[in-house]
């Protein structure tokens, strides 16, 4: 199983070089390697883990396949395979799809990367790989978005690259159990990079303008797992060692209701599921265990709600909701809007209520309140009018269909959470947060400032997560 790990990982940064070579093979190539990844991750389920490579030695390069990293493999694997088949009468040149399997190899690497180097390596491979595929289209405004996120995301991955040296100084060795006697410096450093990398709390605020603005593929990819990426490490580290696990939570739940109170309010339909991102990457650090159940369920719903996004009439909700849509692409609407509400038969209900059952007591009531909040963000979705006769392009269907049965299918992961007293609790958050959303939420209008978004303002709010974390340490 090791040397099958490791082809693994090879496979796709070998094949997206070799799509140059062969690009009227390019889409056949993609949809391969993406097939092969799910294989591999499904074989995970029946493979007995850990798995543990050690590389070299004294410097620590290490690599775990756990039960935690099988669940965002699997993630990974569905996401790409739906963004390729999305693609596939789109015209993308073989550069999109060479840039799509890179993206994809980098981040299996970052979700079995157990030291800091190789994990550094892996983020700045997807850094590069994500700022091609937003600028794709080689317009202005996707050159100054793909500049952006370069700009931030690799500043981000600097300090990080700084803390990584510091632990390797104390340890001798960049493993993430060094973590344990790293100085209180270091831990700030890495924990602001991963913050920022992986769109948590206000040092993730770079994200709502370049989910919404980028191409629709890219805008799945990017919601759907990239910024999974970042998130990851932190969950690994907060299962690894406790003192990091409560300011883990911390973060997750500060970032649970920064998210919500944006998504909320916002009248763009990208913008919204761009804040709601934020708001259901706090739900994976949560509650770490079951983080990677949550991950999936998210990552699926998400990504077929981006793609789906792309294809409606307008991304104004006033306009949408005077125009119907077709009938056929609301019930796909419908499906994801359900599983991330937590509405039972969908993947989203079993990884709610796997959440809400290991919050910690401090945790419970705001989780409980977050819940609802998320069936408000996604009323605004369900109850959209439709009955028009839109035409929409045939090969729209094949990645949704995909995406719709593996919400259905991966339900079953957790059958022990269908109670009659979860069932009626999620019933009775969605209707709570549907009745709030038509008596509140639908009739009044609320503009928060994007202030905190602008460009100039990012790198600012990195000093102050900065000195907000190594607070939180020392205290």
């Amino acid at each position: 199983m090791n040397n099958i790990t490791i082809a693994w990982i090879a496979i796709p940064l070998f094949f997206g070089l070799v799509i140059y070579l062969l690009p009227k093979f390019d889409r056949y190539i993609a949809l391969a390697i993406a097939f092969v990844s799910i294989g591999y991750s499904l074989l995970l389920f029946f493979t007995q883990l850990p798995l543990t490579l050690n590389l070299l030695n004294n410097f620590g390069v290490t690599l775990i396949v756990d039960q935690l990293s099988s669940y965002f493999i699997l993630t990974n694997a569905l996401v790409i395979t739906a963004v390729i088949l999305y693609c596939w009468n789109t015209q993308k040149s073989a550069f999109f799809y060479a840039q799509t399997i890179i993206l994809h190899g980098s981040i299996n690497s970052a979700f079995i990367c157990a030291d800091f180097i190789s994990l550094y390596v892996a983020l700045e491979v997807i850094g590069i790989a994500s700022f091609l595929l937003v600028a794709y289209p080689r317009s202005d405004r996707s050159i100054w978005l793909a500049l952006r996120y370069m700009f931030v995301t690799n500043t981000a991955m600097l300090f990080y690259l700084i803390g990584a040296i510091l632990i390797y100084h104390a340890n001798h060795s960049f493993a993430f159990a060094g973590l344990r006697n790293a100085p209180t410096e270091a831990i700030a450093l890495i924990f602001l990079g991963l913050l920022t990398k992986g769109g948590i709390f206000i040092s993730g605020l770079w994200s709502p303008l370049t989910n919404s603005e980028s191409q629709t593929s890219v805008s799945a990819l990017l919601s759907g797992i990239v910024e999974k990426a970042g998130v990851f490490p932190l969950v690994r580290c907060a299962l690894m060692l406790d003192d990091i696990d409560p300011i883990v939570r911390i973060f997750a739940v500060a970032t649970v209701f920064l998210g919500l109170s944006y998504a909320i309010i916002e009248k763009d339909t990208k913008r919204t599921l761009a804040f709601s991102t934020i708001s259901q990457l706090g739900w994976i650090m949560a509650v770490p265990v079951v983080g990677g159940f949550y991950a999936l369920a998210h990552g699926l719903a998400k990504t077929a709600l981006f793609l789906i996004v792309g294809n409606l009439p307008s991304r104004n909700f006033k306009e949408l909701q005077a125009q119907p849509m077709n009938t056929a692409l609301w019930a796909t609407l419908l499906i994801p809007s359900l599983s991330i509400s937590g509405f039972p038969l969908f993947v989203g209900y079993g990884a709610k209520i796997l959440t809400l059952d290991n919050v910690l007591p401090w945790q419970d009531i705001m989780m409980n309140v977050a819940a609802v909040g998320t069936a408000i963000v996604y009323a605004k979705f369900i109850f959209l009018p439709h009955g028009s006769s839109q035409e929409i392009r045939p090969s729209f269907w094949l990645p949704i269909i995909l995406l719709v049965v593996a919400l259905i299918t991966t339900s079953g992961f957790y059958l022990e959470a269908y109670t009659v007293a979860n069932l009626i609790k999620a019933l009775a958050i969605i209707a709570i947060g549907w009745i709030a959303y038509f008596l509140i939420f639908q009739r009044y209008a609320l503009i928060l400032p994007r202030v905190l978004e602008q460009f100039e303002h990012l790198i600012g709010i990195m000093s102050l997560m900065l000195l907000l974390i190594f607070w939180m340490l020392t205290a």
